[in-house]
């Protein structure tokens, strides 16, 4: 007999328009991805070397629960270089991708009936972790008028006995759009745990990214190599936890996973002490794309009143023309063949729009919107 947990988990829409996608080019569809954030480039060569180094000399064995020590060294010097803020490696948590460090956090602070904080539109899975280990998601809604800021005033008024802690992402999926620093110190004031999602660190343009932990010590940080270094497949990731919390997410860890893989450990150091060039190649990449989906949707009317900096997403307003995102992506998906992702994927708050990555060749970014522009022209006459 199936569980209920598994029965009425929702699913991760965005796969299954990526798996209609394919299934639409396995019979000979040419189709633009511009659905999935993943990106498109290889993995920096100086990491693919040292994954393959890393076998050569037999590093194919079990590491420490917790991670390389080498690699959650590197970590820290990373948080240090880049914001100032000081950890150490027995609060870092290594783990394969950081799905499973998701996972490992929820299953160690959350009772049932407990809460925790999210912004709505948010990351599709931020709830179905939460709900996984019967905790109940608070929404917050954030608006595309104000560049869909979370604000600490709208936050403060869920907070309440049950509250164990206030998710944040930024740069943040699906919107793109970061938390300034000064926002960002007066959620940390609010006294509640922050639980910070930073995997698109270091994909930012013309800001700067911060920490949650240049603000404060009760915050536990999601980050990987998934997105800036390009690593999606080695499947590395980390959490940062103050040092409380490390024993029983360890314990957690030896019995679920064992240890994150050997070899990708050694490829992670090499990415934080010698990948940082072809990180910012990739970054000034990303930006003249995002330049240029930005300028191509606003011609078409999908309606962007702050321009996203973060990430590589684009949020497309179309509710001048549809309230049914989900139709309407698996209608341009069939007739334009175009992969978008529904805006109700990340939320109630989100309906009414499409998320567009620019995780994808300025090439195919530019024959996407022109099929999406025939599409709009022929569909709504817009």
């Amino acid at each position: 007999m199936i569980t209920t947990r598994a029965s009425e988990i929702i699913p991760f829409i965005v796969m299954d328009i990526l798996e209609k996608a394919q299934e639409m080019q396995r019979r000979g569809e040419d189709i633009i991805h511009l659905e999935v954030g993943e990106p498109d480039f290889d993995t920096p060569e100086c990491i693919r070397e040292a994954g393959c180094r890393a076998m050569r000399c037999g590093k194919t064995h079990y590491t420490h629960s917790l991670g390389l020590l080498e690699l959650r060294e590197a970590i820290c010097e990373h948080y240090f270089d880049k914001y100032k803020v000081v950890i150490s490696p027995d609060q870092v948590v290594v783990t394969s991708g950081t799905s499973p460090a998701m996972l490992v956090l929820f299953a160690t602070i959350l009772n049932a009936g407990d809460e925790i904080i999210i912004s709505d539109p948010h990351y599709a899975c931020y709830p179905n972790f939460i709900r996984f280990f019967e905790g109940t998601p608070v929404t917050v809604n954030v608006y595309e008028e104000e560049g869909f800021q979370y604000t600490s005033e709208a936050i403060k008024e869920k907070i309440n006995r049950s509250t164990k802690g206030i998710m944040i992402n930024s740069p943040s999926n699906p919107t793109g759009n970061l938390l300034g620093p000064a926002r960002m110190a007066e959620i940390a004031a609010l006294g509640v745990p922050v639980i910070s999602d930073e995997i698109y660190h270091g994909l930012v343009y013309g800001e700067k990214e911060h920490s949650i932990l240049e603000f404060t010590d009760n915050a536990f940080v999601f980050n990987g190599f998934s997105k800036a270094y390009a690593m999606t497949g080695w499947r590395l990731g980390y959490l940062i936890a103050p040092k409380s919390y490390i024993r029983p997410m360890q314990k957690l860890l030896q019995n679920l996973f064992i240890s994150a893989n050997s070899f990708v450990q050694w490829a992670g150091v090499t990415a934080l002490r010698e990948a940082g060039g072809e990180v910012d190649r990739m970054r000034k990449i990303y930006n003249e794309r995002r330049k240029f989906i930005i300028k191509r949707l606003q011609e078409m009317g999908l309606g962007i009143k702050v321009e996203p900096t973060g990430a590589f997403y684009v949020l497309g307003n179309i509710k001048s023309l549809s309230q049914d995102s989900y139709r309407m992506a698996f209608d341009i998906l069939e007739k334009a063949r175009i992969g978008v992702t529904p805006g109700i994927d990340f939320g109630k708050n989100c309906e009414g729009y499409l998320r567009f990555s620019y995780a994808n060749s300025l090439e195919n970014i530019a024959e996407g919107m022109r099929r999406l522009e025939k599409y709009l022209k022929e569909t709504f006459g817009h």
